[in-house]
């Protein structure tokens, strides 16, 4: 791992702070609009799909494939939906709570299959398909790793989940912002840190499976 170029950072890798700016401005603008009109839900959630839709042009200038950023788009109008429905606003976070316990499942399930999402998504960054695999030490690595995603799923899933039943909207605005980029800036961070510690001093690094 002391070779510069394994030194990857996995923020790199993973682009984790696009996606989570991206997924965090229509929950609050929703709850801004929300508030500011009254504690209107059809107020809020046309500001979400205004928001949803800047957002998605915005990832389009930038040269995001048009399905990724249309991904984005269709997660909030699916939550519009609950919510017009339901009529009660906590219920626009229902989406991002059910998809986050979801994750930790199928996080948690790779690992338990030997196939760790981690080094699934950076295997494949790194152009290697699945020769990680027949790395014993590069297996291991990654799933010590991928626990550490898990954790990040279930942390959120703890907090999204009482302030959901408790109805509490303005909560779940300000938690779902300080459980975005924060959280998964210290999942990066530490996941990297985990899969380095867990490879043998004399391993060649990420790029180079045994």
């Amino acid at each position: 791992m002391k070779d510069a170029r394994s030194a990857e950072s996995l923020v790199m890798l993973l682009g984790g702070r696009t996606g989570a700016i991206d997924a965090t401005v229509p929950p609050v603008v929703f709850v801004a609009v929300w508030l500011a009109s009254g504690e209107s839900v059809p107020a809020g959630v046309v500001g979400a799909l205004i928001a949803a839709a800047a957002v998605a042009g915005w990832r389009l200038r930038r040269g995001t494939p048009p399905r990724a950023a249309l991904v984005g788009v269709l997660s909030v109008a699916v939550a519009a939906l609950i919510v017009l429905r339901t009529g009660r606003a906590a219920d626009f976070f229902l989406v991002q709570l059910a998809s986050n316990a979801a994750s930790a499942l199928a996080w948690a399930v790779s690992i338990a299959v030997r196939w760790p999402l981690l080094g699934v998504v950076v295997g494949t960054v790194l152009g290697q398909r699945t020769r990680w695999r027949r790395d014993p030490a590069l297996l291991r690595a990654y799933s010590r790793g991928s626990w550490v995603w898990v954790l990040q799923y279930v942390i959120r899933v703890a907090v999204f989940a009482p302030l959901w039943m408790a109805d509490q909207a303005l909560a779940l605005g300000g938690a779902r912002v300080a459980l975005s980029w924060p959280l998964v800036a210290a999942c990066l961070a530490v996941s990297w840190w985990v899969v380095r510690r867990s490879l043998p001093p004399d391993h060649p690094g990420l790029r180079h499976p045994r």
